[in-house]
């Protein structure tokens, strides 16, 4: 297990590491309220925090360790297609700043906890907000698993080996995660962010520097994907590719604000003013990502390999730790490894909390015991989030990884058949809610049956082409399955999307027509613009300083 380690950079990791689990236990007593057995002080962290707390929360949030691995990696394995990153955590932010500010407004005034209790309450539907939540907890399962994969990728780096250290690492963060809620993830985030911004800064110095300037990293991957077999790699992106990226960029916007995690970290926010300022400012963040990414062609001019398993397989998620442990001296390399393991513990710990909030509030809470206390709740949502980590946890044990990425990826098409119920219900209530239940399956049935069609390839250096994965082998949908001469491809979720939208209108215009009765919607156009000094803004447990 710890055959061939570097023992400073395993020490810094470590010492770091438990520095901020540490850290995770007295959150419970940080901003302490009267009482945190109640979803709005355990789950939401008292729907107080201010600015700097809401730009930490989410930023660590919704930039989490595999994107910190798993985009510069996709940069070194295929090219350009792998900043469709950058655009996409720019677009998403406008639309954050029209939607999220009208879903805080009208879930304080009703004490919504998860989006599914917005859509329960706009289209009069427990079995829409019941497939909304069932839907949330499926698209997060494997994402917190894709959690590990960056720790994983860091411990194989320093050559440690086997399970148990990502075991004990999961354990700790269950154990400070039911004892503190959010304010554990809240608190971490300032470390995890301060330990990012500094190691990306001094990176994107020191490495090109070291490898002679960026002229040397570019002229390298130029070379790299000029021998190339596959003709979707380069440094420019092929035109049979284009539409890909920018429905691929479009549609993981759409899909990121969608997540349950995304909308707990909004919720918890003191005020609308928080939310517009944090929408404005967290695009910085995509700047940090764009240079993250550039990092993959670094590692192709620094001659990086990654790590192959026992079974001769490549983990090219390996490749930015790869580049750090050999740029980098031991003690500051074990920094940043840090941070990216810590950038694991933010999300994973907001993503089982929402994910337990879906349970708590739309099903147990729904079916299960309809007269539950606040504490009954608290109780429900801690047992879980333990249990949403220990299923993640085994998937990625019991999983081979990429297995684990291609559920993520599914996760992504499956988060987006909730836009028109959520997002789209925000601004008008037109849809009949039978009409969002079908359009739900239909863009379920359009995205499952798109991405089973798509073929994972592997091109050879002679240029043979051999089929590594005959169903879901990526999100690329070639139209030419669809009739179309051509070789372009586009993202399956957006054609998942527009399959469920078409059958939403269609089937409104139908049950309308047929006054099929349609269901009572508690809301009021006023409490989307209610804001915290509205007396219709529900009160939080009292926090005692």
């Amino acid at each position: 297990m710890f055959d061939n380690v570097n023992g400073v950079e395993l020490t810094v990791f470590a010492v770091l590491f438990a520095a901020v689990s540490a850290l995770g236990f007295v959150a419970a007593r940080w901003r302490k309220a009267e009482t945190l057995e109640h979803l709005d002080e355990w789950g939401l962290g008292g729907r107080n925090f201010g600015s700097w707390i809401t730009w930490f929360l989410i930023g660590g949030d919704l930039y989490t360790a595999y994107t910190f691995v798993a985009v510069p990696a996709l940069v070194f394995g295929a090219g350009a297609i792998g900043f469709f990153a950058v655009p996409y955590t720019i677009v998403v932010y406008p639309i954050l700043f029209l939607v999220l500010i009208r879903l805080w407004s009208v879930s304080h005034v009703h004490g919504f906890v998860t989006p599914a209790d917005f859509v329960r309450a706009r289209h009069g539907s427990s079995t829409l907000a019941l497939l909304v939540a069932i839907t949330g907890i499926v698209a997060t399962m494997p994402y917190i698993a894709l959690q590990l994969v960056g720790i994983e990728a860091v411990l194989k780096a320093m050559g440690v080996t086997g399970h148990v250290p990502i075991i004990v690492a999961f354990a700790i963060l269950a154990a400070y995660t039911y004892n503190s809620g959010l304010r554990a993830p809240a608190l971490i985030a300032f470390v995890k962010d301060a330990l990012i911004y500094v190691v990306i800064i001094i990176a994107i110095i020191v490495i090109p520097y070291k490898l002679g300037g960026w002229d040397v990293i570019f002229g390298a991957a130029e070379k790299k994907f000029a021998e190339s077999p596959n003709p979707a790699d380069g440094v420019l992106l092929p035109g049979p590719a284009q539409l890909q990226y920018a429905t691929l960029a479009l549609g993981s916007a759409l899909a990121l604000f969608l997540y349950p995690h995304s909308i707990t970290g909004v919720l918890a926010s003191r005020d609308r003013n928080v939310i517009k300022r944090n929408m404005a400012a967290l695009p910085a963040y995509s700047f940090v990502l764009g240079l993250l990414a550039l990092l993959g062609y670094m590692a192709i001019a620094a001659g990086i390999k990654p790590i192959t398993n026992n079974a001769g397989k490549v983990d090219s998620n390996t490749i930015v730790p790869l580049l750090f442990d050999n740029m980098f001296p031991s003690w500051f390399a074990g920094i940043a490894f840090a941070a990216i393991g810590i950038g694991a513990l933010v999300p994973a710990a907001i993503m089982s909390i929402a994910a337990a909030n879906l349970w708590t509030r739309n099903i147990y809470k729904e079916y299960l015991n309809k007269d539950a206390t606040p504490a009954q709740e608290a109780k429900s949502s801690k047992i879980a989030s333990l249990v949403v980590k220990v299923g993640a946890l085994l998937a990625i044990l019991a999983l081979d990884p990429q297995f684990s990425i291609d559920l993520q990826l599914i996760g992504g098409v499956i988060i987006l058949q909730t836009l028109p119920a959520v997002a789209i219900a925000l601004f008008t209530g037109w849809f009949h809610r039978w009409a969002l239940v079908a359009g739900w399956a239909a863009g379920m049935l359009v995205g499952f049956l798109t991405l089973y069609q798509i073929q994972q390839k592997v091109f050879g250096p002679d240029g043979t082409v051999t089929i590594a994965k005959q169903h879901f082998g990526g999100s690329a949908f070639p139209l030419s399955k669809l009739g179309f001469d051509t070789t372009t491809t586009i993202y399956a979720g957006v054609l998942a999307l527009l399959a469920n939208l078409v059958v939403c209108v269609v089937g409104t215009w139908i049950l309308r027509a047929v006054k099929v009765p349609d269901g009572e919607d508690t809301t009021r156009t006023s409490e989307y613009f209610a804001d915290r000094d509205d007396p219709r803004v529900h009160d939080v447990p009292e926090v005692v300083h």
